[in-house]
Formats: structure tokens, C-alpha cells, sequence
């Protein structure tokens, strides 16, 4: 059987480089790539080479992708194009217009389709939230302790309420969502990895969170494997064990500036102001309280899970931009699974 894949968002890494494995893949038969400026492939950037990926500029939030869809008879749609920081033009008011209005109009193709037989979106572990009352670990059926009000994670909490709509409509179609957590590796550009990328890191003063990351390599995979097989419902994503941010800071290091969490939205909104890093109100929090979540639906649903830890992930980012540490990755791969238990 082949199939013809629509991929979301493939003018970012992550969605670029899912783009270029299925099309690789010689069960595919097409692989259509989306998005609203062309990836850094197709110009004089250079990025993640497409292979025979064929790529359409088209805005998602114009009735076009319809057009696309049932013109290519599309049966599998890979969903990579939520934003996860504000864009320089635009600001907030864009970011939530191509999240969510995005989205919608997107699922409302496939509602319209005859052809389309399976859903992946890409959501994230931010939906949810960073509180004092939260769980040690969150299953996927688990609520926020304070469902997430701002940003790319309020985003994501509607863009799943969507997601579970369309799925009632469509019973015929397989959906699954995926809530990663924050992506780390050599190619990830993120808020993340940009704090993580300052000679002194800002913390907020008597809090130590505990961080969890996927490898780009382990996201890339599990979007191919959704994508080449019906798995519906929502998994969580992530690398095994935690970090706190301390042992991610000594493992760079990096000096860390412990301030006032006041002070710390101050420093956010001006580091957002000049483009540096986005301090957002969903990142204070996490930078307060953490998060992490429990990964065994997706294990036992695929037979598979990541092959790095979250600890290893961080490493190899560090590798990728020359940095270093105190402690060997390996006692800290030790202390991070202590904190768990």
C-alpha cells in the first residue's frame, strides 16, 4: 500500500528533518511539505536536505490547504507547524493566529477529505502547566494543578481540544497526539537552547526544577513511526529520568545568577524585547516548579522508546556548541535517576 504524507511546519528543523525520513522511506509513495516560506533547503541557507519532498508555500490559515489535500489525495497528515515563541513581526497575536486558527482550518480539510486515514499532531508537555501542586510525574489522563493561561502552551491546550473534536467526528481516522517534551540536540533552536546558549544563566532565587528533554533524533523517530502506523490516543514523549537545572547548568559550565522571581520576569521581558530569549510567562514557571511526565503508554503502545535520556540529550547539545562541565555526564545520568525515585 503507499501512501502520500502531508508534513506541517517543514521550514523549522523538526519538521524539515521528519519531512526528509519519510521521504526516504520506500513505502511512501509522496511526501508533501507545507509551510509559509520555504525551508532553508530550498534557498541559500542551507538545512536539512528534502530529498523528493515536494513542497508547497501555502499559509494554513487560508482555506488553501484544502486545495492541497484533496488535491494530492493526502491519507496521512504529520502536524509540526505549532510555533513555540512569538515571531519578531507580528508578536503574540500571529503566533496564536497560526497555532490555533491554523489548526482549525487545517482539521477542517481533513474533515472534508475522503482520503485522509491518519492524524499526528505535534503538541507539547507544557499543556500541562508549572505548579506547586502538580504531580510528581503526569500520566496523559492527568489534569493541570493550574491549566496553562498564557503562550505557546495555552496554544496547545486548545489546539488538543480541536484535535479530540475532529477524532469524535472522524471515527474512521486514526489520531494521535503527541505531547513532547522540550526538544534538545545539535539542530534545535529554542528558547531552551537559547537560555541554555548565555554565558550566565538567571534563576529564579530558591528554586531548583526538575527539566526533562527528547532528543531530535527520538522525536523525528516516534513522528515516523505515527505515522506509519495507526496508534491513536495521546502519548507523552521523553527522554528517561530528569535534571535539575542545577546539574544542567554545572554540566555546561555555565555560572548561574540566582534572582528575585520579580527580577526574573523584569530580566524575561526585556531579553524578549531585544531578541535574545523568550522569557515567557509559561518559561517562568517552569523555571519555578519544572515538570516532568511518565512515558510508558507511548513505550508499550510502540514496543520501542527513546534512545537517549534526557541527561544524554543535554550532552550531546552541549557537545554541539563546544561546552562543558564539572561532573562526568555519567554521575549525573546517577543523580538524575536518584531524583526520581
Amino acid at each position: 500500500m503507499t501512501h502520500t504524507v502531508l508534513v506541517t511546519g517543514v521550514s523549522r528543523h523538526i519538521g524539515a528533518r521528519v519531512a526528509s525520513v519519510l521521504a526516504a522511506d520506500p513505502d511512501i509513495d509522496r511526501v508533501i511539505g507545507v509551510d509559509t516560506v520555504p525551508p532553508p533547503s530550498l534557498s541559500r541557507d542551507g538545512g536539512v536536505p528534502l530529498g523528493r519532498v515536494e513542497f508547497v508555500r501555502v499559509d494554513l490559515r487560508s482555506p488553501d490547504i484544502a486545495q492541497v489535500i484533496a488535491a494530492a489525495d493526502i491519507d496521512t497528515v504529520v502536524h509540526m507547524s505549532l510555533v513555540s515563541a512569538p515571531p519578531r513581526s507580528g508578536g503574540r497575536a500571529l503566533m496564536k493566529e497560526h497555532n490555533v486558527i491554523g489548526t482549525m482550518q487545517l482539521l477542517g480539510a481533513c474533515q472534508r477529505s475522503a482520503t485522509v486515514r491518519r492524524v499526528v499532531v505535534r503538541s507539547t508537555s507544557a499543556v500541562y502547566g508549572s505548579s506547586p501542586r502538580d504531580p510528581a510525574v503526569f500520566v496523559e489522563d492527568a489534569e493541570p494543578g493550574e491549566p496553562p493561561s498564557h503562550g505557546y502552551a495555552k496554544d496547545a491546550a486548545e489546539v488538543e481540544g480541536y484535535v479530540r473534536g475532529f477524532a469524535r467526528r472522524r471515527r474512521d481516522v486514526s489520531v494521535s497526539t503527541l505531547r513532547f517534551a522540550n526538544f534538545m540536540g545539535p539542530g534545535v533552536d529554542s528558547p531552551l537552547t537559547r537560555y541554555f546558549s548565555q554565558p550566565v544563566l538567571p534563576t529564579v532565587l530558591g528554586f531548583d526544577p526538575r527539566l526533562q528533554f527528547v532528543h531530535e533524533d527520538d522525536a523525528v523517530e516516534v513522528l515516523r513511526r505515527m505515522a506509519m502506523e495507526d496508534h491513536p490516543g495521546t502519548f507523552n514523549v521523553a527522554g528517561d529520568g530528569v535534571l535539575l537545572l542545577s546539574q544542567c547548568i554545572r554540566r555546561a559550565g555555565l555560572t548561574s545568577l540566582p534572582i528575585p522571581s520579580p527580577a526574573f520576569r523584569f530580566l524575561g521581558d526585556f531579553a524578549r524585547s531585544v531578541g535574545v530569549v523568550d522569557f515567557s510567562p509559561e518559561q517562568l514557571r517552569l523555571m519555578c516548579h519544572g515538570r516532568a511526565v511518565d512515558t510508558g503508554r507511548l513505550v508499550a503502545a510502540l514496543g520501542w522508546k527513546p534512545k537517549f535520556s534526557t541527561g544524554a540529550a543535554f550532552e550531546d547539545f552541549l557537545r554541539s556548541r563546544g561546552m562543558h562541565g564539572g561532573l562526568s555526564g555519567a554521575v549525573l545520568d546517577v543523580l538524575s535517576h536518584m531524583v526520581t525515585r
